[in-house]
């Protein structure tokens, strides 16, 4: 898909009443074209300023990418030289919670010699309102994605009786990295991931929405070690 219809997709979506800032009855507070935003934009900054610059610039201090094996991304984005050209990317789908405050892109990517593949990147959203991904991750393909006619924005169902307010969680010590699991969920438990990572690098990615009164599974996906 090329930027000016990306820019104009994304631009569709934010004139949507249905995923605008504003609350309704279903889908609370959340934003999906915020989030579409913010993956164009870190996309577009990939392209100015440069790939890994563009990712130290927006991830949580927290996050973690695969390399193939689950690292903190800023420990290793940290002095990271940017390559002389980095990957393009797209997103094509957004899952959102209720509240917003989680969000799931996956897309496409293309990069040098006609290679291409797929991204999944969950984010967060800030104390500000922005949103900073937490976990990313890509893989070749054998073929490229089709790109679809619109970007697919998909909200969580809210809690019972949700009415934009979600109470404030007990402070936590932070949870010690774990190589071999990470796992997260939105503020109001309807969105959430989960990644187990074995001993040779393969690795599975789970992402669960709550929709139809249950938890619904909307990306499983089995990445397979490299071959040596």
């Amino acid at each position: 898909m090329s930027k000016p219809i990306l820019l104009a997709a994304a631009l569709a979506l934010l004139a949507t009443p249905a995923l605008s800032r504003e609350r309704d009855e279903r889908h609370g507070y959340a934003n999906p074209s915020a989030v579409i935003a913010a993956e164009i934009s870190f996309a577009k900054l990939a392209q100015e300023k440069g790939q890994w610059t563009a990712f130290r610039a927006t991830a949580t201090p927290d996050a973690v990418m695969f390399e193939p094996k689950m690292v903190l991304a800023q420990q290793w984005l940290k002095g990271k030289a940017d390559p002389a050209r980095a990957v393009t990317w797209q997103p094509h789908q957004v899952w959102a919670s209720c509240d917003g405050s989680l969000s799931v892109t996956r897309g496409a990517w293309q990069g040098e010699k006609g290679v291409s593949g797929y991204f999944t990147t969950v984010w967060q959203r800030q104390k500000d309102g922005k949103y900073k991904w937490v976990a990313d991750q890509g893989e070749a393909l054998p073929m490229p994605l089709d790109p679809p006619e619109m970007i697919v924005a998909k909200v969580a169902d809210c809690p019972p009786g949700y009415r934009g307010k979600v109470a404030k969680k007990p402070k936590t010590p932070p949870v010690p990295f774990d190589p071999a699991h990470r796992t997260g969920a939105s503020d109001d438990g309807t969105l959430s991931w989960d990644v187990a990572v074995a001993p040779t690098g393969a690795r599975r990615f789970v992402v669960t929405l709550m929709s139809g009164g249950k938890q619904t599974t909307v990306q499983d996906l089995q990445v397979e070690p490299e071959a040596k």
